[in-house]
């Protein structure tokens, strides 16, 4: 894969943590924080696992599982807070 494909997807990595970090702290919603953190959770989750795990060229078996996981965990989450 190209370098600088993976360094585009690590610096928006580094972007949504840093973005967590502030919208955590400067939100004065709960009910929206959590939303917009999960939301971001979910973005690096599929960059880390489509582009340094190499999913992409994976079984498309292994690319549904590790999308309904992430449905399912979200969702989960989402109702238990």
């Amino acid at each position: 894969m190209q370098k600088s494909l993976l360094v585009k997807v690590w610096m928006l990595l580094v972007l949504l943590t840093i973005s967590s970090a502030l919208v955590s702290s400067n939100f004065p919603h709960y009910e929206y924080i959590i939303a917009i953190i999960i939301a971001f959770t979910i973005v690096k989750f599929l960059g880390i696992s489509f582009y340094f795990m190499e999913l992409r060229k994976a079984n498309s078996f292994w690319k549904i599982a590790v999308i309904i996981y992430l449905v399912l965990f979200s969702t989960i989450v989402t109702l238990i807070v």
